[in-house]
């Protein structure tokens, strides 16, 4: 097959270099020193004991990837959630009737604006849940085994069955889940976990969790979560790799000293000292934050829904004010028990920081 990968990262260079070593054709689009380096020395990824530099190509230009009338079998957008709409607009001007497209971002929306321009039936939802690190412009390091990718229809009753197997092909543990919908906010609460607060208040999630007050407030997040997914009729179900289900029953039967003990070791192993995904964006000065499609999303959900998620939607609004520069960092470093309280003012009804 001929495979575009838009979106050249740590999700996005293992995914395609892993088709491309398989024997697909598989082309990058990626930032321009990050596209030079990988056409200079290859991309490395190094997998378990194995390391490999998959035969591919790679462009610093979207423009670059179309050039006589290239057509793709399977376009993969691999960028952050809060550039999906640039690229996806980029890539209707270039391809507006693509065969199928495949979005691995985290979080909820990403796939309705992808079907809003090219079509449900066009358009996959994946889930990676692979922990790939990204050392250099042109290094990938797989940080853990046994983990995959779940593919999902957007529209329904769409058979994803030979995307599974081409990446089953690639040696991935890809496993096909029948609602997108599911699938999403499922790993929407694992990602949650740990996330916003370690950003916020800028210590490893295994450190906050050990403190009462955060670690009560990660759950009643979660518990948010779940009443909203309830109320949608949406379903907690596993991913390739990573078991959401028993974790919500959990949250929803075990006594406080179970819940934290279960909660705290999942932390650890998930996460542990290693600061996430969040607090890396807030640190490099983006200015924006992928918050607005977990917690920001899942609090927009709540409110039409006509439920309230005043936990969610402070975390959304304190990460967003600090990503953007309205909050200073040095108001919530350390302190949770600011944060706290700002929380207290978002259960009371004043949604003003």
């Amino acid at each position: 097959m001929n495979i575009l990968v838009y979106g050249a990262g740590a999700v996005g260079g293992y995914l395609g270099g892993k088709l491309a070593q398989s024997g697909q054709r598989v082309t990058l689009i990626t930032r321009p020193d990050t596209a030079a380096a990988i056409t200079g020395d290859g991309l490395t990824i190094t997998e378990g004991d194995a390391t490999f530099t998959p035969p591919l190509c790679a462009v610093g230009h979207p423009a670059a990837a179309f050039t006589d009338s290239t057509a793709y079998d399977l376009i993969i957008l691999a960028m952050k959630s809060y550039d999906v709409a640039e690229a996806v607009a980029q890539l209707a001007a270039l391809c507006p009737n693509p065969a199928q497209v495949m979005g691995t971002q985290n979080g909820i929306g990403v796939e309705e604006m992808v079907a809003g321009c090219f079509g449900a039936g066009r358009t996959l939802a994946g889930a990676v849940t692979i922990p790939i690190s990204r050392q250099g412009p042109n290094r990938l390091v797989v940080e853990r085994a046994g983990r995959g990718l779940g593919i999902a229809p957007v529209a329904p009753g769409q058979a994803v069955d030979e995307w599974v197997a081409l990446f089953r092909e690639a040696g991935i543990n890809a496993g096909a889940r029948a609602d997108y919908r599911a699938m999403k906010w499922s790993k929407a609460f694992l990602n949650i976990m740990g996330n916003a607060t370690s950003a916020i208040l800028n210590r490893p999630p295994a450190e906050l969790y050990r403190l009462r007050a955060i670690f009560d407030l990660e759950m009643s997040m979660l518990r948010e979560t779940l009443a909203v997914m309830r109320r949608l009729e949406i379903a907690v179900i596993n991913l390739p790799g990573a078991t959401a289900r028993p974790l919500a029953r959990t949250l929803a039967y075990a006594p406080r000293p179970l819940l934290r003990l279960i909660f705290s070791q999942v932390i650890i192993h998930g996460r542990g000292d290693k600061m996430p995904s969040f607090h890396i964006d807030l640190a490099s000065g983006k200015g924006r934050s992928e918050v607005v499609f977990h917690n920001g999303a899942i609090a927009a959900a709540a409110e039409r829904a006509g439920l309230a998620a005043p936990v969610n939607a402070a975390l959304n609004r304190v990460l967003l004010g600090l990503a953007q520069g309205e909050l200073t960092p040095a108001t919530f470093d350390g302190r949770p028990d600011r944060l706290v309280a700002v929380v207290e003012r978002f259960r009371s009804g004043e949604v003003d920081l």
